[in-house]
């Protein structure tokens, strides 16, 4: 009696679809001879290609995942995958290889302040002719050996612009001179100069100017630096929850698989039986073929979802992570941050670090107008110069020919003068000055005494006409500085719309994973009933079949939704500037390296904002 009212079902059903398709064609066929002239032409048909293809039976490949050992996974909560990315990711390392080149040119533009010591030593033999008996060379020469030494420093004053000068010289010089009291004759001497900038390079000058923009620099670099680690650990939230929706997808399609194959054995029994028609038993295994290729696509979606991941997170292509299947353990089920609009812009405005970066480029600007208007002034220089210099040197064994002959001279004059009954001239003495007799100790000595000293002040005026390039590089770093606050405007405006759209993605997330909720629920109660109904005869296995693909699509995009909340979560963060904030990320202190740690492994998705 069973089998009788089935096979009547079947026929009745049969016939219905008959009648159905009759009609559908008949309506067709009228509407195209009403409405043929209106159809719009094809094209020709294309080449035949691959006529007839059908795909060989092959041996399927292995089911495992490629790269990947078999064995327990490696169990990974989102904290500990952000930890390994802040340690390892490549990006991160690179950002901070940016910061560490920037502190080197700090200190380059510091060295500028750094004293710079320099000497020099000679010996020099020159042989001089001569022609006359007052240049004091004897045999028609004058030869003369000169040893000399000098050192001295010079620097910049890191206050007012000034900069200083010493110098120190000493010499040993001998010749044949004969007019030379002290031979050989040891000169020293020093002197300090200080240049001190009255009008152009006095608030500000090249090399303060470098000091000041590198130390912007780095701050610049710092906040691409946290900006950069922002995105990274955006990335790595994504990227995880991906591989989780990936994981749970596969098992979905698994279980589909599953379900599927234990319809079509019992419709195998229940063709033996003579119950249903063979018909229906192609329809169940041909499911199960659609739902292992869902099996294989799943599995090639997790391989790369967790390939993304891992490439986060190892720090080269050779690290032990890749061998490792991951397991992501986190709970998925995030709440979604309750905030107000207004809340999160002005966070996002005070917390952004892409301002942060237009803040330390205004205040580049600033300084490269303070510098370029300083050069459009007159220089004007206040020069001092104190120095002091010292002789000694031995008394020669011969005697000045020309006091010789000066003491002769005066003899013979005194005795015409007494001759003639007049008074001799006074005696004159033509002595070496005893300070004067010693050697290299003496002449420092004479030079600490500062007896003959040297003192120099004078200003120096430099003014060039028109000076048209200080003008323009004014005028350009002026017109930069409205650049930059039209990059600031452009940006606030695009953090307001980035905000925004953050904030309405979460709510449309969030709707959308009720709405995906109840339609799984819907479509589970769907799926159950219509196996009730073809158990008992009244459903076909094509009617099962659909709504079990319509239940794994419900389950599928049930579970994508809540990895879009997910998403959106972090992207909300980011959007809002709380990343580093939320997952309680910061630099170590004192750490040269710059390596961030994690407070605690806690995180709060509304952490930094007050609650509607």
């Amino acid at each position: 009696m069973q089998r009788w009212m089935n096979d009547m079902l079947r026929t009745a059903r049969a016939a219905a679809l008959v009648f159905a398709a009759c009609a559908l064609q008949a309506a067709g066929a009228h509407a195209q001879q009403q409405d043929g002239a209106k159809a719009n032409p094809l094209p020709a048909d294309p080449p035949a290609v691959a006529p007839n293809y059908e795909a060989t039976e092959r041996e399927l490949p292995s089911v495992e995942r490629v790269g990947v050992e078999a064995g327990e996974p490696l169990s990974l909560t989102l904290e500990e995958a952000i930890r390994l990315a802040l340690e390892n990711n490549n990006d991160i390392e690179a950002t901070r290889l940016d910061v560490a080149v920037s502190e080197h040119e700090l200190t380059a533009a510091r060295g500028a302040y750094d004293l710079r010591f320099s000497s020099e030593t000679s010996f020099e033999h020159a042989e001089t002719p001569v022609a006359s008996f007052l240049a004091g060379g004897t045999g028609g020469a004058l030869n003369t050996n000169e040893v000399s030494s000098k050192f001295g420093f010079e620097g910049l004053s890191k206050r007012a612009g000034g900069s200083y000068k010493f110098e120190y010289t000493s010499r040993r010089l001998s010749s044949n001179n004969v007019f030379n009291d002290v031979n050989p004759a040891y000169s020293n001497g020093f002197s300090f100069s200080y240049t001190q900038p009255l009008m152009r390079g006095r608030r500000t000058d090249e090399t303060r100017r470098r000091v000041e923009i590198a130390k912007k620099n780095l701050s610049l670099t710092d906040a691409q630096f946290r900006r950069r680690a922002t995105e990274v650990i955006t990335n790595v939230e994504q990227a995880y929850w991906e591989l989780a929706y990936a994981l749970r997808n596969l098992q979905i399609q698994i279980d589909a698989v599953k379900q599927s194959r234990a319809q079509a054995e019992s419709d195998r029994r229940q063709v033996e039986k003579g119950v249903i028609a063979p018909v229906d038993l192609l329809e169940s295994e041909t499911q199960v073929k659609n739902f292992e290729q869902n099996v294989y696509a799943a599995q090639e979606g997790v391989a790369r979802a967790e390939n993304s991941l891992k490439k986060m997170l190892a720090p080269d292509r050779r690290a032990e992570l890749w061998s490792k299947a991951l397991l992501p353990v986190t709970p998925v089920s995030l709440e979604a941050p309750r905030v107000a609009l207004e809340e999160a812009v002005r966070s996002a405005l005070a917390n952004r670090l892409e301002l942060a970066e237009l803040r330390t480029r205004k205040e580049i600007n600033q300084i490269d107008q303070r510098y370029f208007r300083d050069q459009t002034r007159p220089q004007v220089d206040l020069t001092a110069t104190y120095g002091s210099n010292a002789l000694a040197g031995s008394l020669r064994d011969e005697e000045n020919p020309l006091v010789s002959g000066l003491v002769s001279l005066q003899s013979r004059v005194n005795q015409l003068s007494t001759m003639s009954g007049l008074a001799p001239l006074p005696t004159t003495t033509f002595d070496t000055n005893g300070d004067l007799v010693g050697g290299y100790g003496q002449s420092l000595q004479n030079l600490f005494a500062q007896n003959n000293p040297t003192v120099k002040v004078g200003v120096r005026v430099s003014l060039p006409l028109r000076n048209r390039t200080a003008k323009a590089n004014y005028a350009r770093s002026l017109t930069e500085g409205r650049r930059v606050e039209n990059q600031r405007a452009k940006a606030e405006q695009d953090i307001e719309a980035e905000v925004r759209d953050s904030l309405q993605s979460l709510r449309s997330s969030e709707a959308r994973l009720a709405a995906a909720a109840a339609a799984r629920s819907t479509a589970e109660r769907q799926y159950e009933s219509e196996r009730r109904k073809f158990q008992s005869g009244m459903s076909t296995a094509y009617m099962v079949s659909q709504r079990q693909i319509d239940l794994i699509t419900a389950k599928g995009r049930e579970l994508q939704a809540q990895t879009d909340l997910n998403k959106s979560v972090a992207d909300f963060r980011r959007a809002t500037g709380s990343t580093l904030q939320t997952h309680n990320v910061a630099l170590r202190p004192n750490d040269p390296a710059r390596r961030f740690e994690q407070t605690n492994d806690t995180a709060d998705v509304t952490s930094g904002f007050e609650k509607e």
